[in-house]
C-alpha cells in the first residue's frame, strides 16, 4: 500500500468519553464536528451512541445529516452555527436542533420552522457566536415561551484553569440564565476539567474524546503508519531535502516515507519529532515536503517497511508543539489520502 494509514481505536474513544462523563453529574454530550475532528463522523458517532451518548454537536447542518444516519432517530443533534439561510429542509428532514445565535436566526427559525426544536447560544464574553446580553434581554420572554431545548455558551480560556476569563464568563452565564427552566451548558472538555460549578446540566466533550489536551489522562485514539518508499545510504557530510537543512554527521541510512504536509503533517514541524519502528524512535530529518518525509533509520538493524508517526509515545499535541500550533489543527488536517481503519 502506497498511502499512509490511520487506525482509530474506538474502544479508547469510548473510554475517554466514560472518563470525562465520570467527572460530572451532568449529561456528557459528544462534539463530532469537522468529521469527528478528522477521524470519521459516521463510525465515531455510531461507537459513541453505542456507548450511551444521547446528545451530539456538529458545526453545520450538513454535518448533522451524516451524524443522524449513524446514530438513528433518538439522539439530539445540535448545530452550533444555528439556523443559516437555506438550512430549513436539512434541519427538518434530519431532526436537527439549531443553536440560534442572533435575533435574525431567531426570526428565521420562527418563520420557517415554527414548533421545530431549537437551542440558544449566548455570548458571555468570547465575542464569537451567540446572542448579546441586550438581545437576550429583549427576546428572552418570547424565546422561553417556545421551550428551547438548551441554552449554552462557550468558554474562551478553559484550557488555562487560572485565567480570569473563566470566572468572568461563568458569572455572566449564571446572571444571564438565572431562572430559566431550559437545560444549560457552558463546559466543553476544558470546562469539564475546571470543576462542577462549570458543568450545569450538560457538558460538551470535544477534543478530549480524541486523545487531545487539555485532557492529559486521555487514551490515544489515533495512530498513523507511513509506508517506506525507499531507503538510501548517505556518506558523512551529505545533505537531505529542500534547502540542505540536514547534514549527516556519520554514514547514515535515510528512509523516505509516503506522507507530508498535504496529509496534515505540517511543514513547520521540522526537526524534534520521531517516527517509530515498533518502540524504537527514529528522528525525522530534513524538511517535510508535500508528499514525503525523510527519517534517519541508521540505528535500526534492518530497513523498515513502515514507520509510525502517531502513537502512545508521540501524540497529536507533540506534533502540534513542534509545529507551533494546537492538537486540534493536527487532528482536523489529517487528509483524505490516508486509508482509515477502525478497531474496537
Amino acid at each position: 500500500m502506497s498511502t499512509a494509514r490511520l487506525t482509530i481505536n474506538l474502544l479508547a474513544l469510548a473510554n475517554n468519553w466514560r472518563a470525562l462523563d465520570a467527572k460530572t453529574n451532568a449529561e456528557t454530550a459528544a462534539v463530532v464536528k469537522a468529521d469527528a475532528y478528522g477521524l470519521g463522523a459516521g463510525p465515531v458517532s455510531d461507537a459513541l451512541a453505542e456507548e450511551g451518548v444521547r446528545t451530539f454537536f456538529v458545526a453545520a447542518a450538513e454535518e448533522g445529516a451524516e451524524v443522524r444516519a449513524a446514530v438513528g432517530a433518538s439522539p439530539m443533534i445540535g448545530v452550533f452555527s444555528g439556523h443559516m439561510e437555506g438550512d430549513a429542509d436539512l434541519l427538518q428532514a434530519h431532526d436537527l436542533t439549531p443553536m440560534l445565535n442572533s435575533p435574525e436566526q431567531v426570526q428565521r427559525h420562527e418563520q420557517s420552522l415554527p414548533g421545530h426544536a431549537f437551542g440558544i447560544q449566548l455570548d458571555t464574553g468570547m465575542n464569537r457566536l451567540g446572542l448579546e446580553r441586550s438581545d437576550w434581554a429583549e427576546l428572552r420572554e418570547r424565546i422561553e415561551a417556545q421551550n428551547p431545548a438548551l441554552i449554552m455558551s462557550h468558554l474562551a480560556c478553559a484550557d488555562e484553569p487560572d485565567h480570569p476569563m473563566n470566572t468572568y464568563q461563568l458569572r455572566n452565564f449564571r446572571d444571564m440564565t438565572e431562572g430559566v427552566t431550559a437545560r444549560r451548558s457552558l463546559a466543553a472538555t476544558g470546562g469539564i476539567l475546571l470543576g462542577p460549578e462549570y458543568h450545569f446540566d450538560l457538558c460538551r466533550a470535544g477534543v478530549g474524546l480524541y486523545g487531545g489536551m487539555p485532557f492529559a489522562a486521555a487514551k490515544p485514539v489515533v495512530t498513523a503508519d507511513l509506508p517506506v518508499i525507499q531507503v538510501r545510504e548517505l556518506a558523512e557530510g551529505e545533505t537531505v531535502g529542500y534547502g540542505n537543512s540536514w547534514t549527516a554527521r556519520r554514514p547514515s541510512r535515510i528512509a523516505t516515507v509516503a506522507a507530508g504536509y498535504a496529509d496534515g503533517l505540517h511543514r513547520a514541524i521540522g526537526g524534534g519529532i520521531d517516527a517509530f519502528a515498533g518502540g524504537q524512535p527514529c528522528p525525522v530529518v530534513g524538511r517535510i515536503s508535500m508528499d514525503l518525509i525523510t527519517v534517519d533509520v541508521t540505528d535500526l538493524p534492518e530497513d523498515p517497511e513502515r514507520l509510525r508517526i502517531l502513537n502512545g509515545h508521540q501524540t497529536v499535541d507533540d506534533l502540534a508543539e513542534a509545529a507551533g500550533t494546537i492538537g486540534y489543527e493536527i487532528l482536523t488536517s489529517l487528509g483524505a489520502r490516508y486509508s482509515r481503519g477502525y478497531v474496537e
